[in-house]
């Protein structure tokens, strides 16, 4: 079995892994566009911000770890065309064009960042890095990011976008020590949470000394005029129509991804969901012979059925049924409920499962009902308040989202986690109570915070209530 996996990062690293798992005698190339295959894009706020002192610690393995599984890694070496009928790759690398002959192929080129459009940032003339003007979705970003920062010693920045990544890298830029203006088009920050949690990001942003402008269009990004103390112009509007300018001296745009789909496209593969790649569950393509896992695929949510929903937790789960699937397995890949979490300064927010107008639009009664709970005994002194919103199925009672802010040392993420294990398995919101959850007063409740706002859905939303076997998910 000569197995090729396109992709050094989450989905065709695990599948790769899992292949050389699996079978310690299976041919597994590893196909990476740069030098630096199995880092943690998800850790580069915080190399940007300083708290991870040094680059290569991003690496979940290093080189020579891969390597020693067995996996042979084409570094530098980009993907150019796949032959089907054939079953060989075109890949470009240091020694020139070169053909791989495969027996299975997983594809896992991730996503790209979205460039919105906004003047100054395509066509002639459009401004870059060495403008001061970053994306940032690579370690080469990182890169191109931390030689601004170092060598050009900016004196303010512009992020536009207040997205997870636009609020880690808020926290990060104001972590060393600049100024900080964030543009959001949405009328508020983390739009991935209700209004009434992003209100509460909105305001640990501010409180740290970060200018955030929501229901706020960027129009045009230029060089400043000669003389201006700053490098750069930002433009915006305002949802009344208001002009806004900021000056800046470097400007970060993340205002999310795309999936990177030319290669499977051009090769046959149907495309999905915000034109992702098709996948069924044992995430084989609809081209025979071919595997496809990670950001660039569609999502099997457990809601939702298919949509897009491109997280890293997912791309090592995708990654790690193709490559079983890849050697003859029938894993299925059992589905995502989005579950995420962002720290903000030195809050949390964090989400799972549905929110109000998502269930709606999936067919559900849904009821949403906000409260509070202590993340441990008040009378143990260091105790703080969890924000929480609850939706759940009016006529099963099936709980369907929660959402939490807090403080970093709450435990959010682990309590969204609980969360989520009660909706991937069909609970009822009132049986939420009858977990075994664990308590001392240094660190929780008798009732967790999860279960008070369990109990708080079930009073105020007139549901019945009723045992997780009598609704059992979809």
């Amino acid at each position: 079995m000569h197995l090729v996996a396109i992709g050094g990062s989450d989905a065709g690293i695990s599948a790769a892994l899992r292949a050389r798992e699996l079978d310690p005698h299976s041919d597994v190339t590893v196909v990476v566009a740069d030098a630096y295959p199995n880092f943690s894009i998800c850790g580069i706020p915080y190399y940007i911000s300083g708290e991870v002192t040094h680059w290569r610690n991003l690496a979940h393995r290093t080189t020579a770890h891969l390597e020693a599984t067995g996996m042979n890694l084409r570094l530098d070496t980009t993907a150019r065309r796949i032959d089907p009928g054939g079953r060989k790759l075109l890949v470009t690398g240091p020694g020139g064009e070169e053909l791989l002959g495969y027996d299975k192929l997983i594809i896992g080129t991730g996503a790209v960042p979205v460039v919105p459009p906004i003047s100054g940032l395509s066509g002639p003339g459009a401004l870059g890095a060495g403008d001061g003007v970053h994306l940032l979705h690579s370690m080469s970003d990182a890169f191109a990011l931390m030689h601004t920062l170092t060598e050009n010693s900016p004196a303010s920045a512009v992020i536009v976008g207040a997205g997870y990544i636009g609020l880690e890298m808020a926290d990060a830029l104001v972590t060393r020590g600049l100024p900080v203006t964030q543009m959001e088009q949405l009328p508020e920050v983390l739009p991935t949470v209700d209004p009434e949690l992003g209100a509460l990001v909105h305001a640990e942003l501010t409180g740290h000394g970060a200018e955030v402008l929501t229901a706020t269009t960027v129009t045009q990004i230029s060089r400043a005029e000669p003389g201006s103390p700053a490098r750069l112009t930002v433009e915006a509007t305002t949802a009344g129509g208001q002009a806004v300018t900021r000056s800046a001296d470097t400007v970060l745009v993340v205002v999310g991804v795309r999936p990177d789909t030319g290669l499977a496209a051009s090769a046959g593969a149907a495309l999905g969901a915000r034109h992702a790649i098709a996948v069924d569950r044992q995430m084989h393509t609809t081209v025979p012979g071919i595997f496809a896992a990670g950001d660039c695929v569609v999502t099997y949510h457990r809601l939702l059925g298919e949509t897009y929903l491109p997280l890293g937790t997912t791309a090592h789960k995708q990654g790690r049924v193709a490559g079983e699937n890849a050697l003859g397995g029938t894993k299925e890949f059992a589905g995502s409920l989005g579950t995420q979490v962002v720290k903000v300064f030195e809050h949390a927010a964090a989400r799972t499962g549905l929110r109000d107008h998502e269930a709606r639009a999936a067919g559900f009664d849904p009821v949403t009902i906000g409260s509070e709970a202590d993340d441990h005994k008040a009378y143990y002194p260091g105790s703080h308040r969890i924000a929480m919103r609850f939706t759940g199925d009016k006529p099963t009672g099936r709980l369907l989202g929660v959402q939490m802010f807090g403080h970093r040392h709450a435990e959010v993420a682990k309590r969204i986690d609980i969360a989520a294990t009660a909706i991937f398995h069909g609970m009822t919101t009132d049986a939420i109570s009858d977990l075994d959850l664990s308590y001392t007063p240094p660190l929780g409740s008798p009732w967790d915070a999860v279960q008070i706002g369990a109990q708080a859905w079930v009073r105020q939303s007139g549901s019945p209530v009723s045992s997780p076997a009598e609704h059992p998910g979809r």
